[in-house]
């Protein structure tokens, strides 16, 4: 896999955290990550803790001085989009289109050229909520590679779907998908 170059999303999820843990076993593997975070993620997880284990300054803000075409760029660079949690509130967002911020840019402007991975993370109530469902649904038609949920205990102590896949189960898809 060395060469290749994955774009790194991180939403705000408690699970923010794995994000960590797969960047490091990505940047192990001569995997170049550039992470992008929301700012529901910096709340969850500090930038220098990616910035550390990738080498690149972290990405979050649309509008920064001297990146206004960094959604553009950033989409061209990646072998593989990766939004990694994916939260209820990310997943409809890009569903209805909507470009205010990097990630939906990004998002837009990949335009399905190159492949984009959504991998949930949620309360199963909200994952099970019609609006999440027929977000899914809508994106993984579009060209969305929409991966499964974990089943087991969940940030809120109760017990079902929801659970973020496990960074090495989601490194392995990748070693499988740039391999």
């Amino acid at each position: 896999m060395s060469r290749s170059k994955v774009l790194l999303q991180v939403t705000g999820s408690i699970a923010a955290f794995k994000a960590a843990t797969l960047a490091s076993l990505m940047t192990d593997a001569d995997v170049d990550v550039q992470c992008v975070m929301s700012e529901g993620a910096r709340n969850f997880l500090g930038e220098s803790t990616l910035e550390g284990l990738t080498r690149r300054p972290v990405q979050s803000d649309l509008f920064e001085s001297g990146r206004a075409h960094d959604h553009i760029n950033l989409a061209d660079w990646a072998d593989l989009l990766l939004l990694y949690p994916a939260s209820a509130n990310h997943i409809t967002r890009l569903r209805a289109g909507l470009a205010d911020d990097l990630m939906g840019c990004l998002f837009l402007a990949n335009n399905f050229r190159k492949p984009y991975w959504i991998a949930p993370a949620m309360n199963s109530n909200m994952l099970a909520h019609p609006a999440v469902t027929e977000a899914l649904a809508t994106l993984g038609s579009w060209g969305c590679r929409i991966l499964p949920t974990g089943e087991g205990r969940l940030a809120c102590g109760e017990i079902g779907y929801g659970r973020l896949l496990e960074p090495e189960q989601i490194f392995e898809l990748i070693r499988q998908e740039l391999g």
